[in-house]
């Protein structure tokens, strides 16, 4: 019996020892602002759009429209199972022609499928859609914000 209370003590030591040298989750990229992103309505100019969220991690020119992409990740570090993307998101602004903001759109996995976070809605088609997703696998295993190493 008293074997088992010091096993006990001992793996509760062991697991708040642990728990003490895990870091606060550490985020890369884009961190998305409710007020910035309050600024920047449909309708908004490209240069609003820059003014406030600075400049996109990426562009595209799909059919004819332009978006910007703001990408960020929450990693966890922990001592025993290393770093691992805990959340990924892809913030979209879309324009129309006349470089105003059509659509504003905050993609994540939900899932496992492309999510956006605004609309509450999973994304199943569109131009951009295979863009993104090759975004949350990392292309050939590339992550899209660079190495992880600090």
């Amino acid at each position: 019996m008293m074997l088992g209370l010091k096993g006990a003590a001992v793996a509760l030591l062991t697991v708040v020892s642990l728990s003490a040298c895990s870091k606060p989750p550490i985020q890369h990229g884009y961190v998305l602002s409710e007020e910035a992103l309050a600024q920047v309505p449909v309708g908004s100019s490209r240069e609003q759009v820059l003014l406030v969220l600075g400049s996109p991690s990426t562009t595209s020119v799909m059919a004819g429209d332009t978006a910007f992409y703001y990408i960020s990740q929450t990693i966890d570090e922990n001592p025993i199972m290393g770093r691992s993307v805990t959340d990924q998101r892809v913030l979209a602004v879309y324009f129309d022609d006349d470089g105003l903001v059509k659509q504003i759109a905050n993609y994540g996995l939900q899932d496992g499928k492309v999510f956006d976070f605004i609309e509450r809605k999973t994304r199943t088609g569109g131009a951009d859609l295979n863009l993104i997703s090759q975004i949350f696998k990392g292309v050939g295993n590339v992550n899209p914000l660079g190495n992880l190493q600090n």
